[in-house]
């Protein structure tokens, strides 16, 4: 009699552009997604898995095609898995990472924290921020630089798994920290993080942005995180300049070093001025300080007159 099927598991070639793309990005999918670099070195060898609690449908499978444009014409790989714990599965091969005082880590991999530090147990799921990839392994490093720094009230948009903003909690415990996500789930995942990690008195908002009247009615703030993509920080500058205190912190996170240009400039049209850059491969983070004095958009920052985001890469 054979084994009961558990789960699902969809394979797709990409590429390493793709993959850093997936990795960074934020997608309405009810999958755990886990790019593998398959030949090192060749940006062209590398390998897009879905795993999944159902069976794939058509719309899944158009839905994995369209982050791997290169695979076009490529059948989907998929394959029934028996009874194993699929989450654990997909984070199988993510080791602690260390950056600063700080040890990520996942359930497979448990680890101690380092003398003075603090280890955080991050399981792969549905939210972005696993501390593996360069935008939030970076943004950990620069707010493990700022430590010394007294921040009274902090911000982390597009929070994911909550991460960042524990990271922050464990910096400066006594700021008040709100965290925000678009996305129901992630603040439902950052809700478990928290517990889990023994992380209290974390603030979290399902929000659009820094576009809601709970996050206005709690500014300013003298650090903002956001690790998100460089267009929504194109986009959202005005909102998020809007909400930073005099000379605040912002770290922002999410883009290529091709898009460093313009997401600086958006800011600087604010008032803010770069003051730190860490590149890490094609991603870079950025530290920048507001003005000295807060910034006043010329008209209400509104979702709907964004502009849809386009960069020019």
């Amino acid at each position: 009699m054979s084994a009961e099927v558990d789960s699902w598991k969809v394979t797709l070639p990409c590429t390493r552009a793709e993959a850093e793309a997936i990795d960074a990005g934020e997608f309405a999918l009810d999958a755990v997604l886990m790019t593998t670099e398959e030949v090192e070195d060749d940006v062209e060898r590398w390998r897009l898995d879905a795993y999944m609690e159902d069976a794939p449908d058509a719309a899944m499978l158009d839905a994995l095609r369209a982050l791997a444009p290169s695979a076009a014409g490529v059948e989907p790989a998929i394959e029934a898995l028996t009874p194993e714990d699929w989450v654990a599965m997909s984070q199988a091969g993510l080791e602690p990472i260390r950056e600063g005082r700080f040890v990520v880590h996942t359930s497979a991999h448990p680890v101690d924290a380092p003398e003075g530090g603090r280890a955080f147990l991050i399981d792969a799921g549905r939210a972005f921020g696993t501390g593996h990839h360069a935008t939030t392994s970076g943004c950990l490093r620069m707010l493990d630089a700022m430590a010394a720094r007294d921040f009274a009230s902090v911000i982390d948009v597009g929070t994911g798994t909550g991460l960042l903003a524990f990271a922050a909690a464990h910096l400066w415990p006594e700021a008040r920290i709100v965290a925000t996500d678009i996305d129901p789930s992630a603040i439902d995942v950052t809700r478990i993080n928290a517990a889990d990690n023994g992380v209290e008195g974390l603030e979290l908002i399902v929000a659009d942005g820094a576009l809601s009247d709970t996050i206005t009615a709690r500014a300013p703030y003298d650090l903002l995180i956001a690790n998100i993509l460089a267009g929504p920080l194109v986009s959202m500058a005005p909102e998020l300049a809007a909400v930073a205190a005099s000379r605040a912190t912002i770290v922002l996170a999410g883009l290529l070093e091709t898009q460093r240009e313009q997401v600086v400039a958006a800011f600087a049209a604010c008032g803010c001025a770069l003051e730190e850059v860490d590149r890490r491969g094609d991603w870079t983070i950025l530290r920048l300080s507001a003005g000295e004095a807060r910034y006043v958009p010329s008209t209400p920052p509104d979702p709907k007159g964004r502009d849809g985001w386009a960069l020019d890469i």
